[in-house]
C-alpha cells in the first residue's frame, strides 16, 4: 500500500468512524421508508445473534436484486461445494428476492443472507469478526475501503465478482490513482464482464484480471407461479397487449402517452406498467388519472377493456414477461443507466430500451446483433416500434427466438467463476 493511499484511507476510515451517529439516524429514518428492516438493523452495524456455522464459509456480496440474480446461479454450484455460503446484501428487496428464490432452488440452510454492514470500521470488524470468511467475492462494482482493507488485514482472500467498470467511474477513479491501486490491488484476482471491463480493471491496479464472460448471460429465467399464470392469460386472452418494465420516474407520463397513441389502431389494448420501485404504485396510478386503471398490489387484475395494468408488487416480473412478447425496458428513456433487458429476452420477449441504457452496455449490444433488441429515442419512437410489432406476428417472434438465444449463451459460467473462488482457499 503506498503512503498515499494509506493516508487516503485513513482519512476515510476517520471519517466514517465520526459519521457512524449520522448513519444511525439514516438507518432510523429509512425503516420509517421502508428501505430497511427494523429487527434486522444490527445487521448494518455488523451485529448477529446467529452462530456461525462451523467448516469452511465462502462470503459473497452483491448490492440489489439485479446483481443478486446474476448470482444465483453461482450460489447454486458453490453450494454444492463443502460449506456454507453467506450472501450479503443491501436493499429491502434482495432480501425479499432471496427469501423466496433460495427455498425455490433447494439452498435454504446452505445459503445464509444478512444484510451487509455499513462501510464504518467498528462494524466492519464485528461482522469479520464474526463470520470469519474463509473467501470472499464482491459482485460487480461493490468497492467499499474499509470492508476491503479489513479483509486484506485479516488474510481472506478477494475477488472481484462479474465486474463493472464503467468509462465515467474509471475516469473517476483515475483522479485519485494511489487509492485506485490500493483498493483494486487489494483484490486476489477479478472477474470482469467484458475485455473492456478488464482493461480498465488493470490500469487501476488490479490482478489476476480475466474476461470468461458476464453471469448476467447464465442467470435462470425469472420464474412465476404457473397457476396465476394461466389465470391471467386466460383473462387477458388475444388483446393487444406489451409491457413496459422497471420503469423510472418520469418514464409513467411517457408510457400513458405511448398508450394513448396506440390506442385508436389497437382497441382494447392493454399495457402493463410494472415500476422499477412498487411503492410508487399509487403515485403512478395518479398520474395515470382518467384511464381504466387496476393495480396488482391491491388484488386487481387487468381492467376487463383498453387500460393500464400497474404491476406494483415485488417478485412477479417473470409472471408479466411471460403476459407480454413485447417489451420496454425502462429506466433507460430517462438518464439512469437502464436495466437488464436480457431477463425479457430470456422469456421470449421482443425488447426495446431508450437511449441511456449504458449500465447495460454488453447485454444491450449481444441482443442488438442478434436482432432481439431495438433502440427507441423517445415516446413516439417506442409508440411506433410497438405498433408495428403488434401488427406482425412474425416479426415479432423471431426478435423473441433470436433473444431467447442470444441471451441463453454462457451456461457454463457459473462453474467456471466456482472454481475461480474455490482456488481463493489454496491463498490462505
Amino acid at each position: 500500500m503506498s503512503l498515499i493511499g494509506s493516508a487516503l484511507i485513513s482519512l476515510y476510515a476517520a471519517g466514517t468512524t465520526l459519521g457512524a451517529p449520522a448513519l444511525r439516524l439514516m438507518l432510523s429514518r429509512r425503516v420509517a421508508r421502508g428501505k430497511e428492516i427494523a429487527p434486522r438493523l444490527p445487521e448494518r452495524r455488523g451485529i448477529d445473534a446467529a452462530p456461525r456455522p462451523p467448516g469452511r464459509l465462502i462470503w459473497l456480496h452483491a448490492a440489489s436484486v439485479g446483481e443478486t440474480i446474476s448470482v444465483l446461479p453461482l450460489l447454486q454450484a458453490l453450494a454444492t461445494a463443502p460449506g456454507t455460503v453467506l450472501m450479503t446484501t443491501g436493499t429491502v428487496t434482495s432480501a425479499a428476492l432471496l427469501a423466496r428464490r433460495l427455498p425455490e432452488l433447494g439452498l435454504e440452510g446452505r445459503v445464509l443472507h444478512r444484510f451487509v454492514p455499513l462501510d464504518v470500521p467498528a462494524w466492519v470488524a464485528r461482522f469479520l469478526d464474526h463470520w470469519r470468511p474463509d473467501a470472499a467475492g464482491f459482485v460487480e462494482s461493490e468497492i467499499w475501503p474499509n470492508l476491503i482493507i479489513a479483509c486484506r488485514r485479516r488474510g481472506i482472500p478477494l475477488m472481484l465478482v462479474n465486474a463493472r467498470l464503467s468509462a465515467r467511474s474509471f475516469a473517476q477513479w483515475q483522479r485519485l490513482p494511489c487509492l485506485a491501486r490500493t483498493l483494486f490491488g487489494a483484490f486476489d484476482r477479478a472477474q470482469a464482464q467484458s475485455e473492456a471491463d478488464a482493461a480498465r480493471l488493470r490500469r487501476l491496479g488490479a490482478r489476476h484480471v480475466s474476461a470468461p464472460g458476464n453471469l448476467k448471460f447464465a442467470a435462470p429465467p425469472l420464474p412465476a407461479d404457473t397457476t396465476e399464470l394461466a389465470r391471467l392469460r386466460a383473462r387477458v386472452g388475444d388483446r393487444p397487449v406489451w409491457l413496459a418494465a422497471s420503469t423510472y420516474q418520469g418514464e409513467d407520463t411517457l408510457v400513458r402517452r405511448v398508450h394513448e397513441t396506440l390506442l385508436p389502431a389497437h382497441p382494447g389494448l392493454l399495457t402493463i406498467l410494472v415500476p422499477r420501485h412498487p411503492e410508487r404504485g399509487a403515485e403512478i396510478a395518479t398520474l395515470l388519472a382518467g384511464l381504466p386503471v387496476s393495480r396488482r398490489a391491491l388484488g386487481e387484475d387487468p381492467p376487463e377493456q383498453a387500460g393500464i395494468w400497474i404491476g406494483d408488487t415485488l417478485g412477479e416480473l417473470g409472471l408479466q414477461y411471460r403476459l407480454a412478447p413485447i417489451v420496454f425496458v425502462g429506466r433507460s428513456l430517462v438518464p439512469e443507466g437502464g436495466q437488464n433487458p436480457l431477463e425479457a429476452a430470456r422469456l421470449g420477449g421482443a425488447v426495446a430500451i431508450g437511449p441511456h441504457a449504458f449500465n447495460f452496455v454488453e447485454p444491450v449490444a449481444v441482443l442488438r446483433a442478434a436482432g432481439a433488441l431495438t433502440e427507441v429515442a423517445d415516446a413516439d419512437a417506442l409508440a411506433a416500434w410497438v405498433d408495428a410489432l403488434l401488427r406482425d406476428p412474425g416479426r415479432r417472434a423471431a426478435m423473441g427466438r433470436a433473444g431467447t438465444e442470444a441471451a441463453s449463451r454462457h451456461a457454463g459460467l457459473p462453474d467456471e467463476v466456482t472454481a475461480m473462488l474455490l482456488g481463493l482457499l489454496h491463498a490462505r
